[in-house]
């Protein structure tokens, strides 16, 4: 009896500890695990390894420490933590089997890592730990040698297909290289391992080595939008069934962990890479993702020069050539006149743009009045030394103005309000989304706004991707949440298995396609999105001009 109420007492007890809400630190460390703050989530899960106070927490908090150490380069640490935990009765078995593997890879014990893998039964973590395999062995022809029995794994399919990718390479093959070969070529094995699954890598700089910190989300709050965005669209994708996976790495603003990052079984099994979004790790990536095939997005650059002539690296908005293009042909379908005036502002894009327009212009007949650098304090002075002022004829047929910034853009607004005037005025499509700009206030629609990949507002599926949004954060999405969960969009809608998820034939194939959330894409023959109209704004409604 004494027994029986001694077990009863230990099941209620653990019952009673798995029920309740996990205590304050533990959750702060899985929340650090999750900000990929591996150094602080590791110590704070120390307290919670003993089984005896904790029951199941504690097998939780020993995968989520090894997790972390992992991360931290930290493989034995991993391999005695996920130790511990084979054997227990809990959910997580498979995805211990899975990063015992990665652990054991990670300090070069071959056969334990695939013996390891051996244990895996179900999905997605069987097909995972043939992709993990596969992008270890790739790299190194040799590893396979120290194997003492190649017969043992020929069952994982990762394993054979690295091996017969690396013989089949090989200029000259030795007797028993073709014996094998022949044998994998029996077996049916194949030189590449792809699965039907999308995998999605998300690169971006959530921390900076230099600080050692997570940088503030309010100074850097356009990546979290981003992010967002992707994030939400592909849980939307994957709720509708369709097969597409998202995978994060922080690149730290550090090139030599981008460099080790690269190197991850994850990355190396991508089928589409985005980001990172700063040129030096942008270069880095691209020279990746063009070694290894893998499609790079970068998904907020215009300028495209250093990918020109490059297969695999795109930028998800229009190149510098494709804005300059799309504004002079809107021009010159209107009959405005053919003087014209470029104020940019001191970005590096909107610099080039300007003189990118200038020799486009001429070309084409218009006359290039000025070409001028401006600021929040000399906008309007700008504008004003143009003739556009009340009462005055301007000197010239239409004004470009190539600046992202609100403080420049408000003097503008200001005065616009101020006067009458019905020189048209191009600017960019951001503009949209200034507080304090009301253009059915002002008495001429001589607004004009250059589109970089431009929301679709007025839709239907915009209206459901905006409620999705608000029901998980309790705010609308931003223009960069918009642009995130749009690219996610073009990305399944491009990514066919029967192409081995290469944008490029769908793409050419396509031409121009309509967006979901924006107005659409044309990436035929260009790494870029060449699609870039100019719109008017007519009764609250965005409407192309060509």
């Amino acid at each position: 009896m004494r027994k029986v109420l001694f077990v009863l007492t230990f099941i209620f007890s653990t019952a009673f500890t798995c029920a309740q809400q996990p205590p304050a630190v533990y959750l702060k460390a899985k929340s650090d695990l999750d900000a990929k703050e591996y150094a602080l989530a590791k110590d704070g899960f120390l307290p919670f390894l003993n089984e005896a106070t904790y029951g199941v927490l504690a097998y939780f908090a020993t995968f989520h420490r090894a997790e972390a150490a992992l991360q931290l380069g930290q493989a034995t640490q991993a391999i005695e933590l996920l130790s511990s935990l084979k054997g227990k009765p809990w959910s997580k078995s498979e995805e211990v089997s899975y990063l015992l593997a990665l652990a054991y890879f990670q300090k070069n014990q071959l056969e334990e890592g695939l013996q390891a893998l051996k244990g895996l039964t179900t999905e997605p973590y069987l097909t995972q730990g043939y992709r993990a395999t596969f992008a270890y062995f790739q790299s190194d022809s040799l590893k396979w040698r120290i194997m003492p029995s190649l017969s043992e794994f020929m069952d994982n399919q990762g394993f054979t297909a690295a091996l017969a990718y690396n013989l089949q390479k090989k200029p000259i093959l030795s007797s028993e290289e073709r014996g094998i070969l022949n044998q994998l070529i029996q077996s049916g094995a194949q030189p590449a391992l792809k699965d039907k699954v999308l995998d999605v890598v998300v690169i971006f700089p959530f921390t900076s080595n230099q600080e050692q910190a997570i940088l503030t989300l309010e100074s850097t709050n356009f990546l979290l939008e981003l992010y967002q965005g992707i994030a939400l669209e592909v849980a939307s994708l994957r709720s509708k069934g369709v097969a597409i996976q998202l995978h994060t790495f922080d690149s730290k603003r550090n090139l030599d962990h981008l460099n080790s990052l690269v190197k991850d079984p994850t990355v190396l099994a991508a089928d589409v890479i985005v980001g990172p979004i700063y040129p030096e790790e942008s270069e880095l990536i691209s020279e990746f993702a063009e070694l290894h095939q893998i499609p790079f997005v970068h998904p907020l650059s215009n300028l495209g020069d250093r990918f020109e002539g490059k297969q695999y690296s795109y930028l998800f908005r229009p190149s510098l050539t494709s804005l300059a293009l799309g504004i002079v042909e809107s021009m010159k379908s209107q009959a405005w006149g053919k003087t014209v005036a470029i104020g940019h502002s001191g970005s590096s894009r909107d610099e080039q743009l300007g003189l990118l327009l200038q020799s486009q212009l001429q070309k084409e007949g218009f006359t290039i009045a000025k070409v001028q650098k401006v600021d929040s304090k000399s906008a309007s002075t700008f504008l004003q030394g143009l003739g556009v002022r009340r009462g005055n004829r301007p000197a010239v047929d239409q004004v470009i103005l190539l600046s992202d910034d609100p403080a420049l853009a408000q003097p503008v607004f200001s005065l616009m309000e101020s006067i009458s005037t019905k020189v048209p005025l191009l600017v960019m499509d951001s503009w949209l989304g200034f507080n304090f700009s009301n253009y059915e206030m002002l008495e001429y629609a001589n607004f004009y706004f250059i589109s970089n990949n431009t929301p679709k507002y007025q839709s239907e599926e915009m209206d459901t991707f905006r409620d999705l949004f608000y029901e998980k954060h309790l705010h609308f999405p931003s223009t960069h949440s918009l642009l995130g969960a749009e690219m996610v969009h073009w990305i399944h809608s491009n990514s066919e298995f029967a192409n081995d998820f290469d944008l490029r034939p769908s793409l050419d194939q396509k031409g121009y396609q309509p967006g979901r959330l924006s107005w659409g894409f044309n990436f035929q023959k260009v790494n870029n999105n060449s699609y870039s109209p100019v719109f008017k704004l007519e009764s609250g409604e965005l409407i192309p001009l060509h």
